[in-house]
């Protein structure tokens, strides 16, 4: 073998064209990973390494590598030597993809790394943010997002492992926050399976932090990836084990209590009484929101939110005339400036629409979302349009369900352009998640 080709390969498809370019590229790095501004890779080591006789990096150096180019030393051409273990013992022969290893890479990072002081100020620096990230969720939607706040995550889990007492505490919520924002962004753009992974990682962080309202937070957020799965009895099972907790603030059992209902539209047998039940019981705890935690304030930030809970499972059940009255009532107060979110409603109303045997309507708001869903790329918006058109079904030949597939014609280029050109959220092959969960062609 004349060269270390696989070296020569994964440098390439992270786009370093040259030697001297990927070492200055590793060396940037890994001064950012390992928190030493003396790390260095000069260009003719980096040449070396793609030779014949690449030798063995520093275990340092193997920890960035693996940051940069997803794979270990033995995995890029390198000889280990006797004994080699990868950091954290990890021994495994399966190497992830790299789209699993670009959602997981900020809440993996190996370690320990080398200690800094930690000022408590921090918390507060990380939580003024997060008010602002929420914001630009309801505006830009998850892909513009998700790619933020991932290194700001990985920031927070690094100062966490340097930080003591209460500093630590105080760290591992907000990043708990920032996980479960990431997990949401996410299930927002349709891949479930990373947010499954994020929400594992809210998880652990609230019971690491033994906050107990963070923790019944951590199992909502569960279960709305439960939701979307279609697993009702998940979904119930997670929101009980929330409210089991007496002590947790009255907003966590409203949201517990709503998502329960959720659940409940799921499992067929429940029925509407058991909707308006638990979404009549957190109506009764509104008032009584008063806490200053940072996350989880939907309840506060959305116009008419149980009731768009309410709509969303009575169309579940397939109430369209009572969904649909709830829409027009919701989209009444949800502001132009929540453009996604507004969209995701629009969605659903036309759904009931269509259910309540209204199809001329359903058409007619299905053309404005349809603009909305290119814009923003949710797939939430999309999976409901895709919902809308098995409900329009009966009237797949008749002219208004013409009418319903050119409105929907741009969402549907929309998404082959992406399948195309392979647009990356994050790090990730969008066209990918987009197969997954948006629309089927033909309905």
């Amino acid at each position: 073998m004349s060269r270390n080709d696989a070296l020569l390969a994964a440098r390439l498809r992270v786009g370093w064209r040259s030697a001297e370019t990927a070492a200055a590229q590793l060396t940037e790095r890994g001064r950012r990973f390992l928190d030493d501004r003396h790390f260095n890779v000069s260009p003719r080591t980096w040449r070396r390494w793609e030779g014949p006789r690449p030798g063995w990096p520093s275990e340092e150096t193997a920890l960035v590598l693996h940051d940069a180019l997803g794979r270990w030393p033995e995995q890029l051409g390198f000889t280990p030597p006797p004994g080699w273990l990868r950091p954290g013992h990890q021994e495994q022969a399966i190497v992830p993809d790299a789209g699993f290893l670009s959602v997981t890479a900020p809440a993996l990072m190996p370690g320990p790394l080398s200690p800094q002081q930690v000022d408590p100020a921090l918390i507060d620096y990380f939580q003024a943010q997060l008010e602002g990230h929420y914001r630009a969720d309801m505006l830009l939607g998850p892909h513009d997002l998700i790619g933020t706040l991932g290194p700001q995550y990985q920031l927070i889990d690094k100062l966490t492992r340097s930080a003591t007492g209460e500093t630590r505490r105080g760290l591992l919520r907000v990043g708990a926050a920032y996980a479960a924002l990431i997990g949401w962004l996410y299930q927002d753009a349709g891949d479930l399976a990373a947010a499954a992974f994020w929400r594992g990682v809210t998880q652990e962080a609230a019971l690491r932090a033994r906050d107990p309202h963070l923790v019944g937070y951590a199992m909502v957020n569960s279960a709305q990836v439960r939701t979307d799965l279609g697993d009702g009895a998940g979904v119930v099972d997670l929101c009980e084990a929330a409210l089991s907790d007496d002590q947790v603030v009255p907003k966590i059992r409203i949201m517990a209590l709503q998502q329960q209902a959720h659940g409940a539209s799921l499992v067929r047998h429940s029925g509407r009484a058991e909707v308006d039940r638990l979404i009549d019981a957190a109506g009764r705890l509104l008032p009584r929101v008063d806490d200053e935690l940072p996350w989880g304030n939907a309840c506060r930030r959305t116009p008419g939110y149980l009731e768009v809970q309410r709509a969303t499972c009575y169309g579940r059940l397939g109430l369209g005339e009572e969904a649909s009255g709830l829409w027009e009532q919701v989209l009444a107060v949800v502001p132009a400036s929540a453009r996604r979110d507004r969209g995701v409603y629009m969605a659903r109303h036309a759904t009931a629409a269509a259910t309540a045997r209204r199809p001329e309507q359903a058409v007619e708001i299905a053309r404005e979302v349809a603009t909305v869903a290119v814009e923003t790329g949710s797939a939430r918006m999309r999976r409901e349009l895709s919902a809308l058109e098995r409900v329009m079904r009966p009237w797949h030949d008749a002219p208004v369900g013409r009418d319903l597939l050119e409105a929907l014609a741009p969402v549907r280029e929309g998404s082959w352009r992406d399948g195309r050109e392979g647009t990356a959220v994050g790090g990730r092959d969008r066209s990918r998640a987009r197969e997954r969960a948006g629309l089927a062609a033909g309905g």
